[in-house]
């Protein structure tokens, strides 16, 4: 199992658009070979921003290689435009191979 994460510091007032970007986007995730399921989660809100991370479980780290060099993961990309403002920086991929 693969779990790949992207963490996101999301500027204090941009939440709900974020959250709305997620939630009526199309990610094709479901007709990806290897793709077990997919979780965006909210983390805590400092003075700053709220963290966000996306959390996609893979059968294997070549299913999600795979996955992020096809067209399915173009698609679902071109539709990830928010304001102007929205992302502090840009998302901080983490990689996680399960061993237990």
């Amino acid at each position: 199992m693969y779990i790949a994460m992207n963490r996101f510091r999301i500027a204090l007032g941009s939440e709900e658009v974020f959250e709305k970007l997620w939630r009526e986007r199309d990610s094709y995730l479901e007709e990806e070979p290897g793709f077990q399921s997919f979780h965006l989660l909210k983390g805590p809100t400092d003075e700053e921003c709220t963290l966000y991370a996306s959390h996609t479980i893979w059968a294997s780290e070549a299913d999600f290689r795979a996955w992020t060099e096809s067209e399915s993961f173009k698609k679902a990309h071109s539709q990830a435009r928010a304001p102007q403002g929205t992302y502090l920086g840009h998302p901080v991929f983490e990689g996680f191979q399960a061993i237990l």
